[in-house]
């Protein structure tokens, strides 16, 4: 790694957010994402990076792409649900609502209710209550759910 690419490497951690934003338009050609200051240094460090040193193989991008789709099975709403926040399969979810218990199944690509397969928690919730829910936040897997009775 040159001298020039270590220096703003390092310079990263001090620069002011807005100059840091200002970068990212210069590397990026487009506005900045409104993530936090920690994401932005990152991007920026890797992009700098690969404009000084080239990026990804193509054999590797397909690569990294396949192995993402054998996880997903391509599916979008999967590969955008942390990994950390979906029960395992075979967890039972039981949430009382208006004085009836509710028990649903994990599985492995969807959710069992009532005999039926759903693809989201959030289809199970919506069938519960008749509105909208995160799915997430209704069976009291997302941190700071509140509970509607």
């Amino acid at each position: 790694m040159t001298d020039a690419i270590l220096a703003r490497l390092t310079a990263l951690k001090t620069t002011p957010t807005p100059q840091l934003k200002e970068q990212w338009r210069q590397l990026f050609e487009s506005e900045p994402p409104a993530f936090n200051r920690r994401y932005l240094e990152s991007r920026l460090a890797y992009r700098i990076q690969e404009l000084a040193y080239g990026g990804l193989k193509p054999e590797t991008v397909r690569r990294l792409e396949k192995l993402g789709e054998e996880l997903d099975g391509g599916s979008k709403a999967k590969r955008q649900t942390r990994a950390d926040m979906r029960p395992i399969a075979g967890t039972r979810l039981i949430r009382e609502y208006q004085g009836v218990e509710h028990c649903v199944t994990v599985r492995d690509d969807d959710f069992e209710y009532q005999g039926r397969p759903y693809k989201s928690l959030s289809a199970i919730a919506r069938a519960i209550t008749g509105t909208q829910w995160n799915g997430l936040t209704f069976f009291g897997i997302k941190s700071g759910a509140r509970k509607q009775a």
